[in-house]
C-alpha cells in the first residue's frame, strides 16, 4: 500500500532535504526529470505554468523537451511570479528558444502538462487559472499533472474546479489528496517518483 503524508510534512521534509542533503535547484531538476521520464511526449506540448515551484517543475520539463527536439511552448499564466529556482529554469528555457506565450493553443496540443498549482493550493480557483483549467479539461490532449491536479487541496482532495488528468506524477511521496475527495474523478492514473526527499514526520498507508 502506498505511503502518504500531509502537505505540511511534505513541506518540512522538502526543507530539511534542501538544508541538509540536496540543493534546491538540484531537487527541482530531479522533480522535472521524474515527470519527463514518466510520459511518452507527443508534440506540440503545452506546459501550463502558474506560480512558484510547481511552475518551476514545468520549466524543467520544457527544457528537457527542447533538448529532445519535441515541440513545446510555455503558457505563462502569471507574469513575474517565479520562485527563485523557478526563475532560474525559466531563463534556461528562454536561452534554449522555448516559446513563451500568455494564451495557449489548447485545441492544438497533443500533450498538456498541468503545472499551475502544487499540493499547497487551498480555496477557490480564480482567473486566469480558472479559464486555463476549463480549457485543459475541454481539450483532447493527453493531460499530465505535476505532483497533484491543479485545483485540488493536497490534504483533502477537494476542490471547486480541478484538472482532470490522464496521469498524475506525484513527487517525493503521495499526499492524502491523491486518494481522498475528488481524487478518483480527477486522476485516471497516478505514479509516485522518489527524488531523494527524506520524509520527516508521520506518514500513513492508504488503500
Amino acid at each position: 500500500m502506498p505511503i502518504c503524508v500531509s502537505t505540511e510534512v511534505m513541506r518540512q521534509s522538502d526543507k530539511w532535504t534542501i538544508d541538509n542533503l540536496v540543493p534546491s535547484k538540484e531537487l527541482m531538476a530531479r522533480a522535472g526529470k521524474a515527470i519527463y521520464d514518466q510520459v511518452d511526449w507527443k508534440g506540440p506540448v503545452g506546459i501550463i505554468c502558474g506560480k512558484g515551484n510547481n511552475a518551476g517543475d514545468g520549466f524543467v520539463v520544457a527544457g528537457l523537451l527542447a533538448d529532445a527536439g519535441i515541440e513545446c511552448e510555455i503558457v505563462l499564466l502569471y507574469e513575474d511570479s517565479f520562485s527563485e529556482d523557478g526563475r532560474y529554469f525559466f531563463y534556461k528555457c528562454v536561452e534554449k528558444g522555448v516559446p513563451v506565450v500568455t494564451e495557449g493553443r489548447y485545441d492544438e496540443y497533443r500533450t498538456i502538462l498541468d503545472a499551475i498549482f502544487g499540493t499547497g493550493f487551498k480555496g477557490e480557483v480564480k482567473e486566469p487559472a480558472r479559464s486555463a483549467i476549463e480549457k485543459i479539461n475541454r481539450s483532447k490532449a493527453f493531460v499530465v499533472s505535476a505532483d497533484i491536479n491543479s485545483g485540488l487541496n493536497g490534504d483533502t482532495g477537494l476542490g471547486d474546479l480541478y484538472v482532470i488528468s490522464d496521469l498524475t506524477v506525484s513527487i517525493g511521496t503521495y499526499k492524502y489528496g491523491h486518494f481522498l475527495g475528488h481524487a478518483k474523478t480527477a486522476m485516471k492514473d497516478k505514479v509516485n517518483c522518489d527524488i531523494g526527499i527524506k520524509i520527516i514526520g508521520p506518514s500513513q498507508e492508504m488503500i
